[in-house]
């Protein structure tokens, strides 16, 4: 209040040096137009700086963060520098659903106001972050790609999203997402899908879709998706990013939309290894002996891998290229001195079906009313999809959870083993999209068994072929996030395959 009589009375002062007479009126409306200029010269000269150049965006979080600190940059210049990368490549790519342009610059002039007055909200301060558009950001609707939530307004942040304005972190916007995160990608949505910045003619794995192809475009480093039966490493595999999965329950759903609960969880997909883990303690509120970054950078030597070769080696889906690039991150690890074994996991056909099962049980539970009173809220391709759910008796999914709980006893009986286990992602490289732009396909993955388990997974690219990434998992006891992000960083420091982007962007 101070500062506005302040400017009122100089503004008058001014007036009365010229011999201006107004009316009381029209002084009231002068100073209103006054203080528009004077506030938007002021926040000029905030971002006075000379234009960012856009390779800033390149740069690891760490080194973006010691920049904003020693005032080689601002958190407005990076956010305008990331508006204008979306602005050059989204048009191709469609990961953003909504850019919320005007909000992230005033958060970043927030953000820069804290940095100048001593106040350090952490290693995300002032960094740009987008937002799956599962999970709810206040203001803005959260459609889950639903014709019947086109104008679903949130009324609140998330508590993942909360936390992430908490740490200064910078919401851009929506990213794209498969309809109520089932199936696609399909045109016929309320939004186009995203297309894989490595070939747009292949798929993005769904149906975190849109998070990595923000991130394996360029356009933000970090996202934050929803992983129910694969759902932040399928489009982590495919398009060469990092995706974490937390151990189930670690990270808040609250404020994010369900698809089966039991399955659900709320991770990362990242640029590196180290941002996806410093994410996740955001997200999951860790720190010290529980950060999820605490072990980065130590050797693996004398650590255990239980390597499950046999789950995918031997099946006549799997690319031989994918085979010898798991095998190749495996000798990699090797190499570095840790320990390795080769390990039997149960059947995954059988894992799949069973915990495919709960989730269309559970899903068609959760949306039974809506599908029966109002079919038009959804694309007939997701309705049919969540529609299946109604042929499960209550005998058939108790037989599904049965082989869950077995399978995750399983996957702990060999934790007890080996410090962390190793699979491969995906069988195939990112599949040529238009079979599946015309009729439901389910991608050859291995990954829905970890939702039913809940250990902690980590995806990331271990190779290319064509053209196109190829990805592992590392998965880890409960809790023992640091260890799959030691073994992730491992990787990406004794290769380059984290550090290559798509060719061709603008």
């Amino acid at each position: 209040m101070a500062r506005e009589t302040a400017f009122e009375d100089r503004v008058r002062a001014a007036l009365d040096e010229h011999g201006i007479a107004v009316s009381a009126v029209e002084e009231a409306g002068l100073l209103h137009l006054a203080a528009w200029m004077h506030d938007g010269v002021q926040r000029l000269d905030l971002a006075g700086q000379p234009p960012v150049d856009h390779q800033v965006l390149d740069l690891p979080i760490s080194e973006l963060g010691q920049r904003l600190r020693d005032g080689r940059l601002s958190a407005v210049a990076l956010v305008r520098a990331t508006l204008a990368r979306i602005a050059a490549r989204d048009p191709d790519i469609l990961s953003f659903y909504r850019v919320l342009a005007e909000t992230a610059l005033r958060e970043a002039e927030a953000a820069d106001a804290d940095l100048a007055a001593g106040i350090d909200r952490g290693p995300l301060h002032g960094i740009p972050v987008g937002i799956k558009d599962l999970i709810d950001v206040a203001g803005v609707p959260t459609t889950a790609n639903a014709p019947g939530r086109a104008d679903a307004l949130a009324e609140q942040d998330a508590e993942v999203v909360r936390r992430l304005r908490a740490a200064g972190a910078i919401i851009m916007g929506k990213l794209a997402t498969y309809e109520w995160a089932t199936v696609g990608p399909d045109r016929r949505g309320l939004f186009p899908p995203a297309r894989n910045p490595w070939n747009p003619e292949h798929i993005t794995g769904g149906s975190s879709s849109g998070c990595a192809a923000a991130v394996a475009g360029g356009m933000l480093r970090i996202t934050v998706g929803t992983d129910t039966g694969g759902s932040v490493r399928g489009p982590s595999f495919y398009c060469g990013t990092v995706g974490l999965k937390p151990t189930f329950g670690l990270v808040p759903t609250d404020g994010v939309l369900e698809l089966a609960p039991s399955l659900d969880h709320i991770g990362p997909i990242a640029a590196s290894t180290a941002e996806a883990a410093l994410t996740l303690d955001v997200l999951a509120g860790l720190s010290g002996e529980r950060s999820a970054m605490r072990r980065l950078g130590e050797p693996v030597s004398g650590l255990r891998i239980g390597y499950a070769r046999d789950w995918f080696a031997s099946d006549a889906q799997t690319m031989p290229a994918v085979r010898d690039a798991v095998d190749a991150a495996v000798s990699t690890l090797s190499g570095q001195g840790a320990l390795v074994t080769e390990v039997a996991l149960p059947d995954y056909p059988d894992v799949e079906v069973a915990v495919a099962a709960i989730l269309h049980a559970e899903s068609f539970r959760l949306h039974a009313t809506a599908l029966r009173d109002h079919p038009q809220a959804y694309g007939r391709r997701a309705f049919l999809s969540l529609a299946a759910g109604v042929a499960l008796s209550g005998d058939e999914v108790d037989k599904a959870r049965a082989a869950g709980r077995a399978f995750r006893a399983a996957v702990d009986d060999l934790l007890d083993q080996h410090d962390v286990l190793i699979t491969v992602g995906a069988l195939t490289t990112a599949l040529p999209a238009a079979p599946f732009e015309k009729e439901a396909q389910w991608t050859p993955m291995r990954t829905i068994g970890f939702n039913v388990s809940g250990h902690p997974v980590l995806a990331l690219p271990v190779g290319f072929h064509q053209g196109l990434p190829i990805g592992m998992q590392i998965v880890g006891r409960h809790h023992a996030e640091a260890l799959v992000v030691q073994f992730g960083h491992a990787i990406e420091v004794a290769t380059d395959f984290a550090l290559q982007r798509p060719p061709g962007l603008r």
